[in-house]
């Protein structure tokens, strides 16, 4: 047991496996600019393509690991297909905060 820090605890293999899977989730430019985009309200696969510049089968196949990862959800209404933001997602808050933070420099605590 590491004694010099007082209260450290490391974290159990399962949660470093899933804390690196969420991030892998958001190595991809196409579906970070496809998480902001639904960020601002639900939309659907053509829109979300047309935002993120990217072709339709494309953005289709982010978004099916997104929801798989539990990033999106999905509503249908008639033969169209809504997504949104999953609510309470961890990953998309760390996701709104380091794109709006990203042009402010973020003060590092050392305490």
């Amino acid at each position: 047991m590491h004694t010099s820090i007082p209260g450290f605890s490391m974290p159990t293999e399962d949660e470093v496996n899933q804390a690196a899977d969420a991030f892998r989730m958001l190595s991809d430019p196409t579906r970070i600019k496809v998480l902001w985009a639904l960020l601002q309200g639900e939309s659907s696969v053509a829109c979300l393509a047309e935002l993120a510049g990217a072709a339709p089968t494309v953005v289709s196949q982010h978004l099916a690991k997104l929801r798989l990862a539990g990033l999106v959800k999905t509503r249908r209404e008639g033969t169209f297909v809504y997504y949104s933001p999953a609510p309470d997602s961890d990953v998309l808050r760390v996701l709104s905060q380091a794109l709006v933070g990203a042009d402010e420099p973020q003060p590092i605590s050392t305490a």
